[in-house]
């Protein structure tokens, strides 16, 4: 059991300056016992929020159980105490039975078409098999479906949908029925306008918002997980293909450089964003800090702070305050991340689960 601790700080979102104890996992606003103060200053936030990330995945596909839990720890290290890995083929069930580890809500593996995603990755179906394949991702997630909704079509030599409107209907209607939220990779405008309208939940990237898209998301809470920090690839990526696939790059391109405009068109709207970094495959994990800051530069820093910590774990469902019988997952800052951001890459101290461990 770990022992009881004793803080004290400005607590957020509120604001307000005043004592926390831990004991038994949980927060106290009464004085424990024999608790150990280790702060008496400094801002203190729930526990910071990955919400797109991909635990057990790198480059080449699934990683041993040894490298998903350095993935983990990196995350734990930032802040990061909530994970919704977006995807992976990697089983990380036996991270459940480890206190010391961030919460994981999983969506079972990316669903794609057969050489129309990233190799080793995906539970690769053609359309008439997508519903089978939702039911079989639900088993493995925790309430969530993930569907890779465009990738380049080689014939046409651009981003292009995967799955006919109908089929994702379907899938999506059947991932309801089951009690799963469904989310999707998205790119471009055609993917991200089709999705919305069959009923998707969750839109990943979203770089191919329209006005039109923007509408109907703000009008459904369809929620936005825009990885900026992932995004700073689209360059290279154009670059890679631009010899074979012109028309793709110079679509990425333009994608890449109206993004903040359409996020912020976006957050004006009223659709709900978070924060995920994309973590997993391209990128290292443990960079939430650098994206909330990404988000802050077409939001607020009010808004960005919310999007990775209280307001992302209300929409995953998890307790989003630091009161009274609370889990006690939370980080401590040295300076008011309100005013400088730039605070969130470097926690001072890390509880999880009622332990500091960083």
């Amino acid at each position: 059991m770990p022992e009881p601790l004793h803080l004290r700080g400005v607590v957020l979102p509120s604001g307000e300056h005043r004592d926390l104890w831990v004991h038994d996992g949980v927060l106290r606003a009464e004085p424990v016992r024999d608790a150990r103060t280790v702060c008496t200053t400094g801002w203190l936030m729930p526990g910071l929020v990955d919400a797109h990330c991909h635990v057990g995945l790198e480059l080449t596909g699934a990683v041993p159980a040894e490298v998903a839990e350095r993935h983990a720890l990196a995350d734990r290290s930032a802040g990061a105490l909530l994970l919704r890995d977006a995807g992976s083929p990697a089983d990380t069930r036996w991270m459940d039975d480890r206190d010391d580890l961030p919460h994981l809500i999983r969506a079972g593996r990316h669903i794609a078409r057969p050489k129309r995603y990233l190799r080793n990755y995906a539970d690769e179906v053609e359309p008439a098999e997508l519903v089978a394949a939702v039911e079989r991702q639900a088993v493995r997630g925790d309430g969530w479906v993930k569907l890779v909704g465009d990738w380049i079509d080689r014939e046409s030599g651009d981003l292009s949908p995967l799955w006919p409107t109908d089929v994702a209907a379907a899938a999506i209607a059947r991932a309801h029925e089951l009690g799963c939220r469904v989310t999707a990779h998205v790119f471009g405008e055609q993917a991200l306008t089709e999705l919305v309208s069959a009923g998707i939940d969750g839109i990943e990237h979203g770089t191919g918002l329209t006005e039109a898209s923007t509408a109907l998301m703000a009008e459904r809470q369809v929620a936005l997980v825009p990885t900026m920090v992932q995004l700073e690839n689209f360059e290279s990526i154009a670059a890679s293909a631009e010899a074979k696939f012109p028309t793709y790059a110079r679509h990425m391109r333009a994608l890449y450089a109206t993004r903040r405009d359409r996020f912020a068109a976006a957050h004006d709207a009223g659709v709900p964003i978070y924060a995920g970094t994309d973590a997993g495959g391209y990128l290292p994990h443990g960079l939430v800090g650098r994206e909330m800051a990404a988000l802050a530069t077409f939001t607020s820093a009010e808004y960005a702070l919310g999007a990775g910590s209280w307001a992302a774990r209300r929409w995953l469902g998890r307790p989003d305050t630091l009161e009274e019988g609370a889990p006690a997952d939370l980080v401590v800052f040295d300076r008011d991340p309100r005013l400088d951001l730039g605070v969130l890459r470097s926690p001072r101290h890390v509880i999880l689960r009622g332990a500091l461990v960083a």
